[in-house]
């Protein structure tokens, strides 16, 4: 299990106060994580000892060049690939996944079909808007009311003409855990498959070999580091992709992606982000250790997001959007709305409590505009983290039961 005390001597932003002496509560998690001490000096090290750019032939050159390599390689590891030539890296998400829409735009033929869903992030929707230049059309999977995507529709909408398709793993507004493994299994041979991993990655471990997916995305500020994205592309598959590249940039997987100078800073970020969480498991090596770790974390995400449902659940009042937690397929995101107050006006009453939460569509518009819900603002959103505790949510609840 884990020892809440401390893991939350890691993080020096736990500690801050307020003026009438309330301890800061983070269950904004959904929309970045803190961040530990360990990866705040991994940065500083870097631009105090290493900073310079890449393929020098002088010390701080060749110490990048080393934080790189390692990046790639412990990001491998951390999605159970085992190449670090398949990992990219980018800005964040959202630009990454542009770039590969884009080159997938001249792989594509008009009429063919790629799958999207209405419960997606933005990021795994906007981008794909650019294959309708190609004559592609998207075709939209429908979201329940209950949070779910219908998986009757899912199937219905895959036939000979589907090329892709586009799913998150989780939502990122409701914290609906969806089954990514079942759409797979349905799929025509030479499909291709994209996972949108970036509200999963903080909660569980992944293989995407077991996965089988073709593409895997994800951001590290999510999962305890700064704010850099990641690619992860089946081998040989970017080498077959016509992407936006300078005719200096590396022909060739992870690179052929990647545009301009990266943050070297926050790679040396991420790398120690990942031994943090490498560091909380057991086992006989790092990826061993990853996955312990993530059993532990989501076992006791679980418990506190569980509790955090079932007391809101039960207010007056307060109707909590998406699916229950009478099974461990969920992800530690609780959303809600009050027939009293919007949103908003929800965040500004935790906000003087000093407990950070989120409110609005959090850019999964679709969903919360299916879920006809855009027009009182949306939905408030409270996220469990690694570093949160049981005192946290009893005094989260005690504060919304009193508004």
């Amino acid at each position: 299990m884990i020892n809440s005390s401390e893991i939350r001597e890691f993080f020096p932003s736990i500690g801050r106060v307020d003026h009438n002496k309330n301890q800061i509560i983070y269950l904004d998690g959904p929309g970045g994580t803190q961040v530990p001490i360990q990866v705040i000096e991994a940065i500083s090290q870097y631009y105090i000892r290493s900073n310079a750019n890449t393929h020098g032939e002088f010390i701080t050159s060749q110490e990048t060049d080393k934080v790189m390599d390692d990046l790639r390689l412990k990001m491998s590891e951390f999605l159970g690939s085992d190449n670090p030539d398949t990992i990219s890296i980018g800005q964040n998400m959202t630009s990454l996944n542009y770039s590969l829409a884009r080159a997938l735009a001249k792989k594509f033929n008009s009429g063919d079909e790629v799958i999207i869903t209405e419960l997606d992030h933005e990021a795994n929707r906007g981008p794909w808007r650019v294959l309708k230049e190609a004559g592609v059309k998207l075709i939209e999977v429908s979201l329940l009311k209950n949070g779910e995507l219908d998986y009757e529709d899912f199937r219905n909408k895959i036939n000979d003409k589907t090329v892709m398709v586009c799913m998150g793993m989780s939502s990122n507004a409701l914290g609906t855990l969806n089954d990514f493994i079942s759409v797979k299994s349905f799929l025509p041979q030479n499909c291709l498959f994209l996972l949108d991993a970036v509200h999963y990655a903080p909660h569980f471990s992944i293989n995407v070999k077991e996965l089988g997916c073709d593409f895997l995305l994800c951001s590290s500020y999510k999962f305890y580091g700064p704010h850099v994205g990641f690619l992860y592309s089946k081998p040989g598959l970017l080498e077959q992709l016509e992407t936006d590249r300078l005719v200096v940039q590396d022909q060739k997987a992870p690179y052929i992606i990647e545009t301009g100078t990266l943050n070297h800073a926050a790679c040396a970020g991420v790398s120690s982000a990942i031994d943090f969480i490498a560091n909380i498991g057991d086992g006989n090596s790092s990826r061993d250790k990853l996955i312990n770790a993530f059993s532990k974390i989501s076992s006791h995400e679980f418990a506190l997001a569980k509790e955090l449902y079932e007391s809101i659940n039960n207010l007056d009042k307060v109707n909590v959007v998406g699916k229950d937690f009478s099974d461990t397929k969920r992800t530690p995101t609780v959303s809600f709305v009050h027939s009293d107050f919007t949103p908003q006006e929800i965040c500004k009453a935790l906000a003087s409590e000093n407990i950070c939460a989120w409110d609005g569509h959090f850019y999964a518009l679709k969903a919360i505009q299916q879920l006809g819900l855009e027009e009182s603002g949306g939905v408030t959103r409270l996220g469990i983290s690694l570093y949160n505790t049981m005192e946290e949510v009893e005094r989260v609840v005690s504060v919304i039961s009193k508004l």
